[in-house]
Protein backbone atom coordinates (compact mmCIF):
# COMPACT_ATOMS: atom_id res chain seq x y z
CA UNK A 1 0.00 0.00 0.00
CA UNK A 2 0.92 3.69 -0.52
CA UNK A 3 2.67 5.05 1.98
CA UNK A 4 0.70 8.10 2.21
CA UNK A 5 -2.71 6.07 2.71
CA UNK A 6 -0.84 3.79 5.02
CA UNK A 7 -0.21 6.81 7.52
CA UNK A 8 -3.76 8.45 6.80
CA UNK A 9 -5.22 5.12 7.53
CA UNK A 10 -4.13 4.57 11.23
CA UNK A 11 -5.73 7.77 11.87
CA UNK A 12 -9.05 6.05 11.41
CA UNK A 13 -8.12 2.65 12.21
CA UNK A 14 -6.74 2.31 15.68
CA UNK A 15 -3.81 -0.74 15.88
CA UNK A 16 -6.88 -3.13 16.79
CA UNK A 17 -7.13 -2.41 12.29
CA UNK A 18 -11.12 -1.52 13.62
CA UNK A 19 -12.74 1.14 13.78
CA UNK A 20 -15.77 3.70 15.09
CA UNK A 21 -17.18 6.46 12.72
CA UNK A 22 -19.69 9.22 12.95
CA UNK A 23 -20.90 10.40 9.56
CA UNK A 24 -22.60 13.91 9.71
CA UNK A 25 -23.13 15.21 5.65
CA UNK A 26 -26.68 14.59 6.25
CA UNK A 27 -27.22 18.28 6.08
CA UNK A 28 -26.71 18.62 2.40
CA UNK A 29 -29.54 15.63 2.12
CA UNK A 30 -32.31 16.77 4.49
CA UNK A 31 -30.70 20.21 5.65
CA UNK A 32 -30.32 20.90 9.63
CA UNK A 33 -31.87 17.60 11.45
CA UNK A 34 -31.74 16.92 14.95
CA UNK A 35 -28.56 16.45 16.31
CA UNK A 36 -26.72 18.35 13.38
CA UNK A 37 -28.12 22.03 14.32
CA UNK A 38 -24.39 23.02 15.67
CA UNK A 39 -22.14 20.77 14.36
CA UNK A 40 -19.40 21.97 16.78
CA UNK A 41 -21.11 21.04 19.77
CA UNK A 42 -22.14 17.33 18.53
CA UNK A 43 -18.33 16.97 17.16
CA UNK A 44 -16.89 18.35 20.83
CA UNK A 45 -19.48 15.14 22.29
CA UNK A 46 -18.42 12.50 19.96
CA UNK A 47 -14.63 13.55 21.03
CA UNK A 48 -15.32 13.20 24.48
CA UNK A 49 -16.23 9.69 23.31
CA UNK A 50 -13.34 8.71 21.69
CA UNK A 51 -14.72 8.57 18.22
CA UNK A 52 -11.94 7.55 15.75
CA UNK A 53 -12.89 9.51 12.95
CA UNK A 54 -16.03 11.53 11.28
CA UNK A 55 -17.72 11.91 7.92
CA UNK A 56 -18.23 15.82 6.74
CA UNK A 57 -18.90 17.75 3.88
CA UNK A 58 -16.21 20.11 2.49
CA UNK A 59 -18.17 23.38 3.83
CA UNK A 60 -18.11 22.11 7.05
CA UNK A 61 -15.13 20.18 7.37
CA UNK A 62 -13.44 24.32 6.97
CA UNK A 63 -15.40 25.43 9.98
CA UNK A 64 -14.96 22.97 12.76
CA UNK A 65 -12.40 21.83 15.18
CA UNK A 66 -12.64 17.88 14.90
CA UNK A 67 -9.31 17.56 17.20
CA UNK A 68 -7.75 13.99 17.14
CA UNK A 69 -10.54 12.40 15.09
CA UNK A 70 -9.51 10.96 11.99
CA UNK A 71 -11.25 13.52 9.38
CA UNK A 72 -13.14 11.63 6.41
CA UNK A 73 -14.25 14.86 3.71
CA UNK A 74 -17.39 13.00 1.69
CA UNK A 75 -17.08 14.13 -2.46
CA UNK A 76 -20.66 12.89 -3.14
CA UNK A 77 -23.75 14.54 -2.86
CA UNK A 78 -27.84 15.27 -3.13
CA UNK A 79 -30.98 16.37 -1.87
CA UNK A 80 -34.12 14.71 -0.89
CA UNK A 81 -36.10 17.71 -3.07
CA UNK A 82 -34.41 16.40 -6.00
CA UNK A 83 -35.87 14.40 -8.93
CA UNK A 84 -33.77 11.19 -7.98
CA UNK A 85 -32.17 11.33 -4.36
CA UNK A 86 -30.44 8.18 -5.32
CA UNK A 87 -28.05 9.55 -7.51
CA UNK A 88 -25.04 11.16 -5.83
CA UNK A 89 -22.64 13.82 -7.83
CA UNK A 90 -19.28 14.43 -6.74
CA UNK A 91 -19.23 18.21 -4.95
CA UNK A 92 -15.90 17.86 -3.83
CA UNK A 93 -12.28 17.05 -5.50
CA UNK A 94 -9.76 14.56 -4.07
CA UNK A 95 -7.29 17.67 -4.05
CA UNK A 96 -9.94 20.12 -2.16
CA UNK A 97 -10.18 17.84 0.36
CA UNK A 98 -6.41 17.43 0.42
CA UNK A 99 -6.23 21.28 1.05
CA UNK A 100 -8.88 20.99 3.80
CA UNK A 101 -6.73 18.18 6.07
CA UNK A 102 -8.46 15.49 4.98
CA UNK A 103 -7.20 12.08 6.21
CA UNK A 104 -9.39 10.05 3.88
CA UNK A 105 -12.39 10.99 1.27
CA UNK A 106 -15.90 8.94 0.72
CA UNK A 107 -18.05 8.49 -2.06
CA UNK A 108 -21.51 7.19 -2.01
CA UNK A 109 -22.79 4.65 -4.60
CA UNK A 110 -26.16 3.63 -5.05
CA UNK A 111 -25.88 0.14 -6.81
CA UNK A 112 -29.18 -0.34 -9.00
CA UNK A 113 -30.36 3.23 -9.37
CA UNK A 114 -31.12 4.84 -12.79
CA UNK A 115 -27.84 7.06 -12.88
CA UNK A 116 -25.47 3.78 -11.76
CA UNK A 117 -23.54 4.07 -14.62
CA UNK A 118 -22.22 7.78 -14.08
CA UNK A 119 -21.77 7.08 -10.66
CA UNK A 120 -19.28 3.95 -11.20
CA UNK A 121 -17.70 6.06 -13.13
CA UNK A 122 -17.00 8.63 -10.69
CA UNK A 123 -15.90 5.99 -8.20
CA UNK A 124 -13.57 4.89 -10.66
CA UNK A 125 -12.22 8.56 -11.41
CA UNK A 126 -12.13 9.23 -7.44
CA UNK A 127 -10.11 6.27 -7.01
CA UNK A 128 -7.49 7.27 -9.74
CA UNK A 129 -6.87 10.64 -7.73
CA UNK A 130 -6.71 9.00 -4.66
CA UNK A 131 -3.68 6.40 -5.76
CA UNK A 132 -2.15 9.55 -7.35
CA UNK A 133 -2.46 11.38 -3.77
CA UNK A 134 -2.17 8.56 -1.38
CA UNK A 135 -5.58 9.56 0.09
CA UNK A 136 -7.60 6.89 1.13
CA UNK A 137 -10.82 6.29 0.24
CA UNK A 138 -14.24 5.09 1.85
CA UNK A 139 -16.86 3.79 -0.42
CA UNK A 140 -20.75 3.75 0.73
CA UNK A 141 -21.73 1.05 -1.40
CA UNK A 142 -25.42 0.41 -1.52
CA UNK A 143 -28.17 -1.89 -3.13
CA UNK A 144 -30.48 0.84 -3.96
CA UNK A 145 -33.18 1.28 -7.26
CA UNK A 146 -36.20 0.43 -8.48
CA UNK A 147 -35.45 -3.48 -9.26
CA UNK A 148 -33.75 -3.71 -5.57
CA UNK A 149 -36.58 -5.74 -3.60
CA UNK A 150 -34.71 -6.46 -0.53
CA UNK A 151 -31.42 -4.30 0.20
CA UNK A 152 -30.43 -6.35 2.61
CA UNK A 153 -29.93 -9.78 0.70
CA UNK A 154 -26.48 -11.54 0.81
CA UNK A 155 -26.27 -11.62 -2.88
CA UNK A 156 -26.99 -8.33 -3.39
CA UNK A 157 -24.96 -6.95 -0.40
CA UNK A 158 -21.55 -9.21 -1.34
CA UNK A 159 -22.04 -7.74 -4.95
CA UNK A 160 -22.05 -3.87 -3.96
CA UNK A 161 -19.15 -4.68 -1.51
CA UNK A 162 -17.29 -6.71 -4.29
CA UNK A 163 -17.70 -3.78 -6.44
CA UNK A 164 -16.70 -0.91 -4.10
CA UNK A 165 -13.22 -3.10 -3.71
CA UNK A 166 -12.54 -3.92 -7.27
CA UNK A 167 -12.75 -0.23 -8.57
CA UNK A 168 -10.41 0.81 -5.79
CA UNK A 169 -11.74 1.59 -2.53
CA UNK A 170 -9.86 1.05 0.56
CA UNK A 171 -13.17 0.80 2.76
CA UNK A 172 -16.23 -0.47 2.03
CA UNK A 173 -19.17 0.49 4.03
CA UNK A 174 -22.52 -1.32 3.24
CA UNK A 175 -25.57 -2.43 4.96
CA UNK A 176 -25.70 -5.55 7.73
CA UNK A 177 -27.35 -8.52 5.85
CA UNK A 178 -29.33 -9.34 9.06
CA UNK A 179 -27.32 -12.56 10.81
CA UNK A 180 -23.46 -13.53 11.38
CA UNK A 181 -23.28 -15.87 8.59
CA UNK A 182 -24.54 -14.30 5.45
CA UNK A 183 -22.20 -11.16 6.72
CA UNK A 184 -19.41 -13.20 6.64
CA UNK A 185 -19.99 -14.30 3.28
CA UNK A 186 -19.93 -10.62 2.50
CA UNK A 187 -16.52 -10.21 4.18
CA UNK A 188 -14.81 -12.84 3.14
CA UNK A 189 -15.42 -11.65 -0.70
CA UNK A 190 -14.18 -8.37 0.19
CA UNK A 191 -10.69 -8.14 0.10
CA UNK A 192 -10.30 -4.26 2.51
CA UNK A 193 -11.93 -3.70 5.60
CA UNK A 194 -16.26 -3.29 5.86
CA UNK A 195 -17.55 -1.40 8.20
CA UNK A 196 -21.54 -1.38 8.34
CA UNK A 197 -23.88 1.05 8.05
CA UNK A 198 -26.26 2.05 10.67
CA UNK A 199 -29.56 3.18 8.56
CA UNK A 200 -32.72 4.78 10.18
CA UNK A 201 -33.00 5.90 13.42
CA UNK A 202 -34.10 2.38 15.41
CA UNK A 203 -36.44 2.16 18.88
CA UNK A 204 -33.93 -0.04 20.68
CA UNK A 205 -30.41 0.88 21.30
CA UNK A 206 -29.84 -3.13 22.02
CA UNK A 207 -30.92 -4.17 18.48
CA UNK A 208 -28.29 -1.26 17.25
CA UNK A 209 -25.32 -2.90 19.65
CA UNK A 210 -26.61 -6.46 18.58
CA UNK A 211 -26.08 -5.89 14.95
CA UNK A 212 -22.12 -4.25 15.83
CA UNK A 213 -21.76 -7.22 18.03
CA UNK A 214 -22.87 -9.33 15.47
CA UNK A 215 -20.72 -8.18 12.86
CA UNK A 216 -17.76 -8.05 14.34
CA UNK A 217 -18.20 -11.29 14.78
CA UNK A 218 -18.15 -12.12 11.34
CA UNK A 219 -15.29 -10.38 10.60
CA UNK A 220 -16.44 -7.17 10.15
CA UNK A 221 -13.98 -4.30 10.91
CA UNK A 222 -16.03 -1.63 12.63
CA UNK A 223 -19.35 1.11 11.68
CA UNK A 224 -20.07 4.11 10.40
CA UNK A 225 -23.25 4.87 12.19
CA UNK A 226 -25.09 8.52 11.54
CA UNK A 227 -28.61 8.98 13.63
CA UNK A 228 -27.90 6.36 15.80
CA UNK A 229 -25.16 8.21 17.17
CA UNK A 230 -25.68 11.74 16.94
CA UNK A 231 -29.62 11.85 17.44
CA UNK A 232 -29.22 9.63 20.61
CA UNK A 233 -29.99 11.23 23.86
CA UNK A 234 -26.27 10.93 25.04
CA UNK A 235 -23.90 11.05 21.60
CA UNK A 236 -20.76 10.53 24.11
CA UNK A 237 -22.02 7.33 26.22
CA UNK A 238 -22.91 6.30 22.84
CA UNK A 239 -20.19 6.56 21.03
CA UNK A 240 -18.31 4.43 24.20
CA UNK A 241 -20.46 1.91 24.04
CA UNK A 242 -20.05 0.94 20.27
CA UNK A 243 -16.55 1.58 20.83
CA UNK A 244 -16.53 -1.24 24.02
CA UNK A 245 -17.97 -3.46 21.29
CA UNK A 246 -15.67 -2.78 18.27
CA UNK A 247 -12.58 -2.17 20.06
CA UNK A 248 -12.29 -3.80 23.53
CA UNK A 249 -15.00 -7.14 22.37
CA UNK A 250 -17.37 -6.24 24.96
CA UNK A 251 -20.73 -8.30 25.29
CA UNK A 252 -24.24 -6.49 24.26
CA UNK A 253 -24.92 -6.21 27.79
CA UNK A 254 -21.54 -5.13 28.73
CA UNK A 255 -21.98 -1.79 26.18
CA UNK A 256 -25.50 -1.23 27.47
CA UNK A 257 -24.05 -0.76 31.18
CA UNK A 258 -22.35 2.38 29.75
CA UNK A 259 -25.61 3.80 28.19
CA UNK A 260 -27.09 3.40 32.20
CA UNK A 261 -29.91 0.92 31.13
CA UNK A 262 -30.56 -2.52 29.28
CA UNK A 263 -33.13 -1.13 26.76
Amino acid sequence: MDPGKRRRLKRIFRNDQRTVIVPMDHGVTAGPIKGLVNMQEIIDKLLEGEADAVVLQKGIAKHVDTGQAGLIVHLSGSTKLGPDPNYKVQVCSVEEAMKIGADAVSVHINVGAEQEDDMLVKLGMVADDCDLYGMPLLAMMYPRGPKIKNPHAVDLVKHVARLGAELGADIIKTVYTGDVETFREVVSGCHVPVIIAGGPKVETVREVLQMVYDSIKAGGRGLSFGRNVFQHENPTLMVKALSAIVHDNASVDESLKILGGTK
